[in-house]
């Protein structure tokens, strides 16, 4: 299973057009085939840090989660255009395959 943990920051005064755009993404990616879960977040000590934590059977379902059209209208034309500096992906495997 793989493991994706995404982290950003965005500009001020977009945090709650930020939180419904994730929203959706949440509504949506939970539905897709191979996804085992997908949960968005935000920081506790400073409110314009958001992520999420995903969880996806292989590849190839987090390759069908990109394709989606959803994530191109609410990713890259929506919370990447809020997002102040660049973002981290970090990609992981869980301790099963280890």
């Amino acid at each position: 299973m793989l493991v994706l943990i995404v982290t950003f920051t965005i500009k001020p005064g977009s945090e709650k057009q930020a939180l419904a755009l994730m929203r959706k993404m949440e509504e949506h990616t939970r539905q897709e085939p191979g996804c085992r879960n997908y949960t968005g977040f935000q920081s506790k000590e400073d409110p314009r840090q958001f992520g999420f934590y995903e969880q996806y059977d292989d590849q190839a379902a987090m390759d069908a989660h990109r394709a989606a059209p959803y994530f191109e209208e609410l990713i890259t034309n929506g919370l990447v255009k809020l997002m102040e500096g660049s973002r981290t992906r970090r990609l992981f495997h869980t301790l099963e395959e280890a």
